[in-house]
């Protein structure tokens, strides 16, 4: 995996939220430019590969919201910690739909579902954040703000492309949030009230490009077990 380059961070008035998105901007356009992003929201695999995706994210957040559960006994981090984000259950609820979807197309045996090197390294990095308050935002940022964007779009296109349910899209349905866009105000202005030094804010950026380059690793790993022109009629 190669590394993407540090922006600078030196504006300390700049609020957090906002650093980040734009100094994270493309490496999160990278990320989303994958193959296999694009060809899962094309219409272009099967619903194998949505599987698959969603048992990365299985590994994913339970390393994630593991940390969560350490930073949330940190008093600096408390805050940042949101039990209406958690996604364990739902991704639990998801691959008992999808297995159901998957036994009736049959199973590929050129592809188990399995857990990717490239996730396992993904985990090994938020397993290392222990309690540090810094790290754990900037992949909580990358994550859950994702969720609660771009992840609302990924969930239409999985539905039109792909006939999934919502027992199959449980991931993107935040029950407990009843509006997002006031959630994620809530969200950034906790970000935002975190007391940040200079050094802070250098390394919260760096952990943020390094979250969307592990992201991206993932993807590559899924497009080539995952390549276009491989649909199954389902």
């Amino acid at each position: 995996m190669t590394l993407s380059p540090t922006q600078p961070a030196t504006d300390l008035d700049e609020p957090a939220s906002l650093l980040l998105r734009s100094a994270t901007r493309d490496v999160h356009e990278r990320a989303e430019s994958t193959g296999f992003v694009q060809n899962l929201m094309g219409g272009h695999l099967d619903v194998r590969a949505f599987a698959a995706l969603v048992t990365q994210h299985a590994a994913i957040y339970a390393a994630l919201e593991a940390a969560g559960d350490r930073i949330r006994r940190n008093p600096a981090g408390a805050g940042l910690v949101f039990d209406e984000l958690r996604r364990g259950d739902a991704l639990a609820t998801d691959l008992a739909a999808l297995a159901a979807m998957i036994g009736m197309i049959g199973p590929d045996p050129r592809d188990p579902i399995t857990v990717l090197p490239q996730t396992l390294h993904y985990v090994d990095r938020l397993n290392e954040i222990g309690d540090d308050v810094v790290a754990y935002l900037a992949h909580a940022y990358t994550r859950y703000l994702g969720d609660l964007s771009g992840g609302q779009v990924i969930k239409r296109m999985m539905q039109r492309h792909y006939g999934l349910a919502e027992d199959g899209l449980a991931f993107y349905t935040f029950e407990r949030i009843e509006k997002i866009p006031p959630f994620k105000e809530r969200y950034r202005a906790a970000m935002d009230a975190l007391p940040l030094t200079g050094a802070d804010r250098e390394r919260l950026v760096a952990e943020a490009r390094l979250a969307f380059d592990l992201n991206a690793a993932v993807f590559d790993g899924l497009g080539r077990l995952h390549p276009a022109g491989e649909r199954t009629a389902e």
